[in-house]
């Protein structure tokens, strides 16, 4: 919920000598946001902004919060006087540019979640755009799939979930016979980003991220592995159980060769179609 102290923190945080853009992400600016969402808010300058200056402005709307985290990106985190927790990323434009540059140009994948800062762009609701420098770089990246981009995601993460040595199957099922449960818990959720990356690239739609990710799978993917959402489940209940978890990993990972042989949903008893 935005209100008068929300615009005015904005406005001083805007007022900053070198900043470029102000963007809203994450869950508030969906359908899928609740009371209890947090603000995701990125600000983009050309060469930071000052610690002290960050803190003096934090400082009159926020009784809690922590400067200058550094475990993702350059972050502060708090709760803002009226109740809501944010976080403040801050970026560099040009960095993230050459990041965006680099999957949706030059079709470089990731383990996983390889679109997710294409999809943040895309989707963040514009506050403060200084030149419209943010609204460019916006329109640069609004372009279809690209189907070589497809290609290696599908290609990449296939191949870290099965048929090759290291593949997760493999680790999970190794770490089963040991009734190492922890690394069967690591594994697989190496194994769901890969899992989910694949899914959104079938779909031909940018990964959100992981939360709500079942539910909007559900909602917007038109292409989904029979038993899509009782297999993941499945996988998530099982992970106890070395013998149910190597079997269901193997069924999972079935259905979703399935659909990516086939490409395209053209008969519902042969691959999952959702929609």
């Amino acid at each position: 919920m935005k209100n008068r102290e929300f615009d005015e923190f904005i406005t001083e945080i805007s007022r900053i000598n070198g900043i470029q853009a102000i963007v809203l992400g994450g869950s508030r600016t969906t359908k899928y946001s609740d009371n209890n969402a947090d603000y995701d808010i990125y600000i983009y300058s050309e060469n930071g902004i000052n610690r002290d200056t960050r803190q003096e402005i934090l400082s009159k709307y926020s009784d809690y919060y922590e400067l200058s985290n550094n475990y993702w990106e350059l972050e502060d985190n708090g709760l803002f006087k009226w109740g809501i927790y944010f976080d403040l990323i801050y970026r560099n434009l040009l960095d993230i540019t050459k990041k965006i540059e680099n999957v949706v140009e030059n079709y470089q994948c990731h383990n996983g979640f390889t679109t997710c800062l294409w999809h943040n762009i895309l989707n963040a609701e514009i506050i403060f755009d200084k030149n419209e420098i943010y609204t460019k770089m916006k329109k640069r990246f609004q372009v279809p799939y690209p189907k070589k981009l497809k290609e290696n995601i599908i290609k990449r993460n296939m191949a870290l979930l099965t048929n090759s040595i290291i593949s997760y199957d493999k680790q999970i099922s190794k770490s089963a016979y040991r009734k190492d449960y922890v690394n069967i818990n690591n594994r697989l959720s190496a194994f769901f980003a890969s899992y989910f990356d694949i899914i959104f690239a079938i779909n031909e739609l940018t990964h959100p991220g992981e939360k709500r990710i079942m539910e909007i799978c559900n909602s917007n993917c038109k292409i989904l592995p029979n038993g899509f959402e009782q297999n993941v489940n499945k996988l998530i209940n099982n992970a106890n159980n070395e013998i149910k978890i190597i079997e269901t990993v193997n069924n999972v990972i079935l259905e979703l060769q399935k659909i990516v042989e086939y490409g395209v949903p053209t008969d519902k008893d042969i691959i999952g179609f959702n929609g």
